[in-house]
């Protein structure tokens, strides 16, 4: 099977859906600094903009407390929505998202978009929805068969609409699913196995008409999530530190098909950002792609042409300590009111747009 993506990636920059930022407008211009921008999702704006609580509008059992900041599933309501929400699903409207659940997305649609390489939207994954909201009894909802089925078809729904209004202003969209619960299948507590959420997902693929694209920041298992059926994968690559030798071949393999890596490269947190430079993220990078081509003969030219680039995580909320970061105090000795999660990501995004003009030059992969 060869994958078929809409652009050429040749080390261009996107990111994470999730940013810290208060300020729409803010992080708006920042997401268009990028090849691929996106449209931002900003959970400090409103708890609406909860990647699970975004997701959730008109799926039918739901409930959404703004108050308290959580969601949860009732089966008896699950039960009574069921009919209605058959009776609609053929009404394309029901799956569009709207600026309650975006204060961005409609805003990101007005601008004018048709001149960037690709843009991007994302929505989370049903795996690990499934395993967040538990109904009344605290059991996850992947667990019930009727009710995943459902989630597995609305999620097809929400993605392809999402899809279609993007695609309207830019030909070679794409949405990519925010998927950090594939990194829980392995638990032998889990009740969902890795077995099991290969076959859904593979299944759940083949009818999404975007590129088929794969997101996660969590710890990751390259072997598994490049067999997902995808043709896009993006995952925090900085945390691995090396390329093990035993996913050369799957690298390998994924990208002699057609398929795009997006590596998440460049930290967010305070202490590892802090000792990074453009220049030893793209010596560390590059080091990964020496581990796949001398263990199967590819050309690193070539892995780097089928790559992204982008920021290793959301940075909600920094990790790290903040007086390893001299910039953490950049936006209020400037006299701007920014956290310390809002810096750290505008640095990031400083360095990535700068990773990338090495790596498109060491390569000759122009702009």
């Amino acid at each position: 099977m060869t994958l078929k993506t809409p652009f050429d990636a040749g080390c261009k920059t996107t990111a994470m859906g999730i940013m810290p930022h208060r300020e729409v407008e803010r992080a708006l211009k920042l997401t268009l600094s990028l090849d691929i921008p996106f449209w931002p999702q900003l959970p400090h704006v409103s708890y609406y903009e909860d990647m699970y609580a975004q997701f959730s509008q008109h799926f039918p059992g739901i409930i959404v407390d703004d108050a308290n900041k959580k969601l949860t599933f009732d089966s008896s309501r699950f039960e009574k929505e069921l009919p209605d929400y058959i009776a609609r699903m053929s009404d394309p409207d029901t799956f569009l998202l709207t600026e309650r659940y975006s204060v961005v997305y409609n805003r990101f649609l007005n601008l004018e978009l048709g001149g960037y390489a690709a843009i991007r939207g994302q929505l989370i994954g049903p795996v690990s929805f499934g395993f967040r909201v538990v109904d009344e009894n605290k059991r996850p909802i992947i667990y019930n068969d009727d009710v995943r089925a459902i989630l597995y078809d609305f999620i097809t729904r929400k993605i392809n609409a999402q899809y279609r209004q993007l695609k309207e202003k830019n030909a070679n969209a794409f949405v990519w699913l925010d998927e950090p619960g594939l990194s829980w299948v392995f638990s032998g507590l889990s009740g969902y196995s890795d077995v099991q959420a290969k076959a859904d997902y593979r299944s759940f693929l083949s009818g999404v008409d975007s590129v088929r694209a794969l997101h996660l920041c969590a710890s990751v298992n390259l072997d598994y999530l490049l067999d997902m059926g995808t043709g896009l994968l993006s995952f925090d690559a900085f945390q691995m530190k090396l390329m093990a030798k035993g996913y050369a071949a799957s690298v390998a393999r994924f990208i002699n098909k057609g398929g795009i890596i997006c590596w998440g490269i460049v930290p967010t947190d305070s202490d590892n950002l802090a000792e990074q430079s453009p220049q030893s993220l793209a010596d560390l990078l590059v080091q990964y792609w020496k581990v796949v081509s001398e263990n199967t003969g590819m050309p690193i030219k070539q892995i780097a042409r089928q790559s992204l680039l982008a920021p290793a995580r959301c940075c909600l909320k920094n990790i790290g300590q903040v007086g390893a970061c001299d910039d953490a105090r950049v936006g209020q000795t400037a006299g701007e009111d920014l956290s310390v999660e809002e810096v750290l990501v505008e640095k990031a995004f400083r360095y990535l747009n700068q990773l990338s003009g090495i790596l498109k030059r060491d390569f000759d992969l122009g702009d």
